[in-house]
């Protein structure tokens, strides 16, 4: 999993309430046996004016020229600016996959839905709650500056804007020792790779039939 301690970027604002997991990538998509490929089907339904279906040459695809994410302005961006209950829903791990192969690297809004929260550490994404009237003012200096960028420094817990000024956020010190390592729950296993080799060693010398394979 890619560490995450310091980012700057490009901010595009989603303005919707309750964005549920469907809208973020859409069922027919979660046919895959990988973990890859799902950025280009991100908001497939709001992005595309023409049904989108797994396997599909992208460009191929009918932009909708009024999605926020096709406008030109918002090329390139890597932190999500959302309204509240984002991620409500199902509980696919593959929204918060479709969100980080798009590019983005951090979430902010007010409130999330809670398994959507959690499966956005484990896969690399940083989810930051804001007060609601701190979004909105965000949201309002998004639309009035184009190429507005943020700068997120998750050592110090604090979002800065590009005039200098910082929002401080929270974040489980368990969480954010995980995202400053790099380390997803394999990443976390793999920190006690030498016990774990010895213990398998010892296991084998002293009960060998276990290596017998059919």
């Amino acid at each position: 999993m890619q560490k995450f301690t310091v980012h700057q970027g490009l901010v595009a604002p989603m303005d919707r309430d309750n964005v549920d997991t469907d809208a973020i990538i859409p069922k027919q998509f979660l046919k895959s046996i990988k973990r890859t490929g799902f950025g280009p089907n991100l908001f497939d339904e709001w992005r595309y004016l023409d049904p989108g279906y797994p396997g599909q040459d992208p460009a191929s695809r009918k932009p909708n020229p009024d999605f926020v994410l096709n406008q030109p302005r918002y090329q390139g961006a890597s932190i999500l600016l959302a309204r509240q209950n984002f991620g409500c829903g199902s509980s696919r791990e593959h929204a918060p996959w479709a969100i980080e192969q798009y590019g983005f690297r951090a979430l902010i809004a007010p409130s999330y839905a809670d398994i959507f929260f959690n499966n956005c550490f484990k896969n690399g994404l940083l989810p930051i709650q804001l007060p609601e009237a701190t979004v909105a003012q965000l949201f309002d200096e998004c639309a009035a500056f184009p190429g507005y960028q943020l700068t997120i420094d998750l050592e110090r817990q604090v979002v800065v804007k590009p005039q200098g000024e910082e929002i401080a956020f929270d974040v489980q010190p368990f969480r954010k020792y995980c995202l400053l390592n790099g380390f997803d729950d394999i990443g976390l296993t793999l920190r006690h790779k030498d016990k774990i080799q010895a213990y398998e060693a010892q296991r084998l010398a002293t009960k060998p039939w276990l290596a017998h394979v059919m």
